[in-house]
């Protein structure tokens, strides 16, 4: 019982820092009095803002209601797009020193150009990673873009950012990641009882908070969900896919869970597919950041990408078969428009492979759960009734 509370406990602490990253930044900027940085999602890396001596903060979609920045940005940009656009308006990214990027998208690249617009003095800085891997001229300018990286925020910053402290960096991010990784393990083993909105709350505080302070209660977590035992619950195995830039609703993972599902697995960008790569260990530190950009997207591949010999069906259908989920739900934001493209490789994939899965369309507002709900009902009621016929002939 002690153990479990403790545990409690623990979670409890990273979701409420995860729930609210503001508090937390303005709270470590006034501690430390150094700089806070605003990342955008996906492939952004965070260690050679916190080589800087800054704080790298991934911006979350907010949970108000979109409401000044419905002005700025169409409606049918996606959710994640249109709340950045609607802090900006705000004044709610006024917390950062700079927001900095390195992917983009229509929506994405809109959002910037508001943000630029609605808060003219907060210096804002795309160094775009290109999207098609395996062009020859595509290492030399992603290895360029960090370089970039590394002088405008040595500029922001005030300091030399050294080989010496990116090395650092790299080191105890590569930590962090082996931690959360260690306990994404576990789920899928059956050994530990989080749910996704706990292991949700996990990696979004990852995105927020200083990193060795992240993973000095990673480590306490991590020891008591290695004490404890076995956990059998008979419910219908699930995998959960997509959601690239932002978190789907915790409410929504409730849900899908209070229908007899236990989810063993994702590749969500607010869970496995942020974790999943270490830095390698190079002697040049920015090669090996250039390295490891081109290495996610062979573990966890990507529509946002363009690469021959990694796609993401194949990764999906195979992550399926090995955690021994019985079944996927595509998460989709409205809007999204690579996904929305990819999805029909998905579907003939895991139709191939008669992989159960439902596809759920997600938004920022007025996400109908009820009905939803019935939907995630009726594919573990078809889950159920396939194993049982299996096992009956």
């Amino acid at each position: 019982m002690k153990q479990t509370a403790e545990i409690e406990e623990i979670v409890g602490r990273l979701a409420a820092i995860a729930e609210d990253p503001n508090a937390y930044a303005v709270e470590w900027k006034a501690r430390t009095q150094r700089k806070i940085i605003g990342i955008l999602p996906m492939n952004f890396p965070a260690e050679i803002v916190h080589a800087a001596g800054a704080l790298p903060v991934l911006v979350q979609e907010d949970n108000a209601a979109i409401t000044y920045g419905r002005s700025l940005l169409f409606e049918f940009y996606c959710g994640y797009t249109r709340s950045l656009v609607d802090q900006a308006a705000t004044g709610k990214l006024k917390i950062y020193d700079g927001i900095f990027l390195v992917d983009h998208c229509v929506a994405l690249l809109g959002a910037v150009d508001a943000i630029r617009f609605e808060v003219p003095d907060l210096p804002v800085f795309l160094a775009q990673f290109t999207a098609s891997m395996d062009e020859d001229t595509t290492r030399p300018q992603v290895h360029g873009r960090i370089t970039e990286l590394r002088e405008r925020l040595e500029e922001l910053c005030g300091s030399s950012v050294t080989d010496e402290a990116i090395c650092r960096s790299i080191e105890a991010y590569n930590r962090d990641r082996a931690l959360l990784r260690r306990v994404y393990e576990m789920r899928r083993l059956g050994r530990i009882s989080l749910s996704s909105r706990q292991m949700q709350a996990l990696v979004k505080s990852a995105m927020v908070m200083d990193v060795d302070e992240h993973s000095q209660i990673m480590t306490r977590l991590v020891a008591h969900l290695e004490a404890g035992s076995v956990h059998s619950t008979g419910l219908v195995k699930l995998h959960l896919s997509g959601h690239f830039c932002h978190a789907p609703r915790p409410e929504l993972l409730d849900m899908i869970e209070s229908c007899g599902v236990a989810v063993v697995d994702d590749d969500v960008y607010t869970g496995y597919r942020y974790i999943s790569t270490d830095v390698p260990h190079k002697a040049d530190p920015i090669t090996a950041l250039t390295q490891w950009y081109f290495d996610r997207n062979d573990n966890v591949p990507c529509s946002t990408r363009a690469q021959k010999s990694a796609d993401w069906e194949s990764y999906l259908a195979n992550a399926v078969e090995k955690n021994g989920a019985e079944g996927v739900i595509v998460l989709v934001a409205k809007f999204c428009e690579p996904h929305m493209l990819y999805y029909p490789e998905l579907r003939k994939e895991l139709h191939k492979r008669g992989i159960p899965h439902l596809l759920i369309e997600t938004e920022h507002e007025g996400l109908a759960l009820e009905m939803l709900k019935t939907r995630v009902e009726a594919l573990i009621e078809g889950i159920r009734r396939s194993v049982l016929s299996r096992e009956t002939a």
